[in-house]
């Protein structure tokens, strides 16, 4: 692991991060910004996955959030959206599959399941790492992500209760066996089978997921995206299904961006915050 660029922030530390990863068998890069009570003790955090198209940067640059969690005492870990440099013949071809476009999965189907293993990636790998390297407290963190990655926070924590304390999303994909972005991603992906599609489908996870804390989803109401490829009514209604408390709540008058984003998550640190120090 090496370090690519550092910045004081807000009293705290954002550093940036480039290792060989075993899991993915490609270099990999991550940022973490590391709040100043990380100097007296070890602090909670809070994973942050994005979306399409994005790199371990955009969140970090664009967000804002580094002025609150320095506040509260919350690191954060921001990861790549894919391998990068597997070489794997059309990869770079489509803004929306391959390169930036990781999914947050395991992939079973050549050539793509030797490279494409971002599931495992975040949960295992890159998790193990930054609680070796840093003075993280692995019982007290949380998952969020926007777009794509909020398909992939709310599939990680969701699934994995015994990890993630905390769960939060902006506009994810959240029926993505439903929706174009996920039906072409999952079947290149996984194959033609909808049934191995289910494991990454939000909607259909919250249905037989052993996490009961509330989850927190923002969705902008003019967001162009919100009916064909994030459907929230599917993870509204799952979650009504079995009386799950999602707080689904529908900004008026926002987009896609990180505007929406940058406006919405000092909340959501709060919300991860309360959670993990039940405070």
């Amino acid at each position: 692991m090496k370090s690519t660029n550092k910045a004081h922030c807000f009293g705290g530390v954002l550093e940036f991060f480039e290792h060989a990863s075993e899991t993915t068998q490609t270099p990999m890069r991550f940022a973490v910004f590391l709040p100043p009570q990380a100097k007296q003790s070890k602090v909670p955090a809070v994973f942050w996955l994005s979306g399409l198209t994005c790199t371990e940067e955009n969140f970090m640059q664009k967000a804002g959030a580094q002025r609150v969690a320095a506040e509260l005492g919350l690191a954060l870990i921001a990861p790549d959206t894919s391998p990068r440099g597997a070489g794997i013949p059309g990869e770079t071809d489509s803004w929306d599959f391959g390169v930036g476009a990781g999914f947050y999965v395991n992939a079973t189907q050549a050539p793509w399941s030797k490279h494409y293993r971002m599931y495992d990636y975040v949960l295992h790998e890159l998790r193990t790492l930054v609680l070796k390297n840093f003075p993280i407290d692995g019982n007290r963190i949380g998952i969020s992500g926007h777009s794509m990655g909020g398909h992939g926070a709310l599939v990680l924590g969701l699934r994995n209760p015994d990890i993630y304390q905390s769960i939060s999303a902006f506009a994810p994909i959240a029926a993505a066996t439903q929706c174009p972005w996920g039906q072409k991603a999952l079947r290149n992906y996984l194959g033609e089978d909808p049934q191995a599609w289910k494991a990454y489908d939000a909607s259909q996870v919250l249905k037989t997921t052993q996490f009961r804390k509330e989850v927190l989803v923002d969705q902008g109401s003019e967001d162009k995206f919100i009916k064909v490829d994030l459907m929230p009514e599917k993870l509204e209604a799952a979650a009504k299904s079995i009386e799950f408390p999602l707080k689904l709540r529908y900004q008026a008058g926002y987009d896609h961006s990180y505007y929406f984003v940058s406006t919405f998550i000092e909340d959501h640190l709060r919300f991860h915050w309360k959670h993990l120090t039940n405070s």
